[in-house]
């Protein structure tokens, strides 16, 4: 095959892959597979859930019918066989940690399998699931292998283009990101940069092997948390010294050369995630990683941190613990964005369960049903009128969230837990302990 005659699959349609085979089928016809009956009956409606995707322009591409495939258009199944026309495959699935932190490959595995099982002389399977340097390879190619009956690299060839979205923003779209690529062979590697070309407008940087380009995305991300670990151990020094983090920041930002993290929560399916996946080939190898997992280690516990200096807070105003009620505003991994997934505010919330507090958690993002089903917690999309409460902890900065009055919904004495450092500190009727 070649550039000109690609007939795509994705797999995968949730925020990483429904953006780019949207994309794609612009130029290309384009199979958006998931194994997600209702997700794939509401994509067919030209309803994204993700919020990632404008509905007019999801309507604008889809097709009910691909046809001989001589013409762009996305088609959403959740029928394997309507893969079997495709010779350009894009791997899109989730890549989670299991309880454990350990890898979890077992979504890579089966939508392996299930390219395997449609393969054909010439295809080429590209993977962007973020994963560690040599699952491409080694743990992806022998499964399309087996389900295929074909010899990698003779038959058919592989590819990594690790995913760089980022849900909820609106200006840094999968189309405006560079884009790393590459492939098995020098001329699959150039033939993949060809095809991803057509539809990333920021250009694409082809790395020189599969396992360089996993490496490249795996580092992003774990670069990124231990940077976020260093000024959150820097917000619990200051902390205890009586010092504002963020007037430490702002002060340290004026040197060029600052790099200007903030403290907070990290979660998400990236950054929270990934550098597991790096400890964890390391640690394979005979090395164990020191800053990768003190840097995770500091990170997973912000939770418990936050809902700590909130009750030491409560316990200073005079405000009871046991039996109190507090309001936490948001629950999504980050501002602005429906995404539940790997959100760390849980753990703030748990915690405070643990003191026999009352948790109220209001968010107009996420979804009820799927933080009940991801956490079995019960979320408000309105706050119950004439509610009153001994705390307010502002975990997510949602837009909606920065222009209330805060102060109205608390007893007297009440305070207001600020993570995101995101409130007017000048409000002279609540306490604000900014974090970040």
């Amino acid at each position: 095959m070649n550039e000109s005659n690609c007939y795509i699959g994705v797999l995968g349609l949730g925020y990483v892959g429904l953006p780019l085979a949207v994309e794609f089928a612009k130029y290309y016809p384009t199979v958006g597979f998931d194994i997600n009956r209702k997700r794939i009956g509401e994509l067919a409606e030209g309803v994204d859930n993700t919020l990632e995707v404008d509905e007019s322009l999801l309507k604008s591409v889809l097709v009910s019918d691909l046809g001989a495939g001589d013409r762009p258009g996305l088609l959403c199944s959740y029928a394997p066989d309507d893969l079997a026309k495709c010779n350009f495959y894009i791997v899109t699935v989730p890549t989670p940690v299991d309880r454990n932190n350990r890898p979890d490959l077992t979504p890579l595995y089966k939508a392996s399998e299930s390219v395997g099982k449609v393969l054909k002389k010439g295809d080429i399977v590209v993977y962007e699931s973020t994963v560690y340097p040599g699952v491409t390879e080694e743990e992806c190619v022998p499964v399309l292998e087996k389900f295929s009956g074909l010899k990698f690299n003779v038959d058919f060839f592989c590819g990594y283009s690790p995913e760089r979205i980022n849900p909820g923003d609106k200006l840094h779209t999968v189309s405006k990101i560079r884009k790393i690529t590459s492939g098995s062979t020098p001329e699959i590697a150039t033939i993949v940069d060809t095809v991803y070309s057509k539809v990333i407008t920021a250009g694409t940087f082809k790395a020189t092997s599969i396992k360089v380009a996993e490496a490249a995305k795996v580092i992003e991300n774990s670069q990124r948390d231990i940077n976020i670990a260093f000024v959150n151990e820097l917000a619990k020094i200051f902390n205890l010294l009586g010092i504002d983090t963020h007037d430490v920041l702002e002060a340290a930002a004026t040197k060029w050369n600052f790099l200007n993290f903030k403290p907070g929560l990290v979660g998400g399916h990236c950054i929270g995630v990934d550098p597991y996946y790096l400890a964890q080939k390391a640690q394979e190898v005979g090395y164990h990683p020191e800053i990768i997992l003190a840097g995770r280690r500091l990170n997973d516990g912000m939770g418990a941190y936050v809902a700590n200096e909130t009750v030491k807070l409560m316990i200073k105003n005079d405000q009871p613990v046991k039996g109190a009620k507090v309001l936490v505003l948001g629950i999504t991994f980050k501002e602005n964005c429906p995404d539940v997934r790997n959100t760390k505010v849980v753990d703030i919330i748990r915690e405070l369960v643990g003191y026999a507090i009352d948790v109220t958690v209001y968010d107009v993002w996420a979804k009820p049903a799927d933080v009940e089903h991801e956490y079995g917690i019960t979320t408000l999309t309105e706050i119950p009128e004439g509610a009153k409460f001994n705390a307010i902890i502002m975990a997510v900065a949602h837009r909606s969230f920065l222009d209330t009055d805060w102060t109205q919904y608390l007893h007297a004495g009440g305070v207001v837990y600020d993570v995101k450092g995101c409130l007017d500190r000048a409000v002279p009727t609540a306490r604000l302990w900014a974090l970040e």
